[in-house]
């Protein structure tokens, strides 16, 4: 059966009922379970699940971000290879998404507020790198992969010991990180300079100061 064509009218109505879900439903996942579905959850004290809470917004926001970033690079991705890999990375993140809606209702806490204004910046930012072409917005998926596995670890040595649910998943999401990182190197992707690196380490400081509070 040949491929479905889809009009640019129907990519952007498609792109928008990705944007609605991501934020405000649920996401489209895949067929994995949760991670956390058989640990039992543990009694923390207040302070610890506060300070949880706000990891796994940082989290949630960061995927957030993953999501729009690869809508927007999958839109203008020029080969279809490429395009095809954006969007079943882009599926992958949608379970991280849930996952951390889900583990984050168990603490009786919320998303992040700015969420929307997340997702825009980063989809406009995945849309340029991919209208500059596949090689550097490949590069620009390994980069910003690299970075996400880096926070992950932070997050990871930051979470109390006996909390095995929130860490069961972060665990989860690092190991597809790495491999989403390392498949965009494969497909071709470009080291980016030194300059956009260290502006894109600002830029997720900044996010993740916010949404770890807001």
């Amino acid at each position: 059966m040949d491929k479905r064509h889809y009009t640019p009218a129907d990519e952007l109505l498609i792109n928008v009922d990705k944007a609605i879900r991501t934020l405000f439903g649920r996401p489209q996942v895949t067929e994995r379970p949760n991670p956390a579905q058989d640990i039992e959850d543990t009694e923390l004290n207040e302070a610890e699940y506060a300070h949880i809470a706000g990891l796994m917004r940082v989290n949630h926001s960061g995927e957030v971000c993953a999501q729009a970033l690869y809508q927007g690079q999958a839109l203008t991705a020029k080969l279809p290879r490429v395009r095809e890999s954006m969007e079943r990375a882009a599926q992958e993140e949608n379970d991280h998404l849930d996952w951390c809606n889900s583990r984050l209702q168990e603490l009786g806490s919320h998303t992040s507020y700015l969420n929307p204004l997340w997702y825009a910046g980063s989809f406009a930012l995945g849309a340029g790198a991919g209208l500059v072409g596949d090689k550097w917005s490949l590069g620009f998926v390994a980069e910003t992969e690299r970075q996400v596995v880096k926070h992950l670890d932070g997050h990871l040595q930051q979470l109390p010991e006996q909390d095995a649910r929130s860490r069961a998943i972060l665990e989860q999401m690092k190991s597809d990180e790495q491999q989403h990182g390392t498949a965009a190197i494969n497909a071709g992707g470009a080291e980016l300079p030194t300059p956009i690196t260290k502006l894109m380490t600002l830029t997720s400081k900044v996010m993740t100061t916010i949404a770890y509070r807001i």
